[in-house]
């Protein structure tokens, strides 16, 4: 079993909750709810496999929260 890291975010004009793989190109999906996501997300990520092993474009490292005056 292989164990992705997912960035999720919501858009306030839909409400919908939006959510990609960093660095893995096509690796994106959205849902109403964050069940919903993350299975579209397995989906996703299972058929991206299933054509070849991906090359990795970056590599997620984390994040930072920026104070601005």
């Amino acid at each position: 079993m292989t164990t992705f890291t997912a960035i999720i975010e919501r858009d306030r004009d839909t409400q919908l909750y939006i959510g990609y793989v960093p660095g893995f190109p096509g690796a994106h999906s959205q849902g109403e709810t964050l069940d919903e996501l993350q299975e579209n997300l397995r989906e996703v990520i299972e058929m991206l496999l299933e054509d070849e092993k991906p090359i990795f474009q970056t590599e997620f490292v984390g994040i930072q929260q920026i104070a601005v005056r």
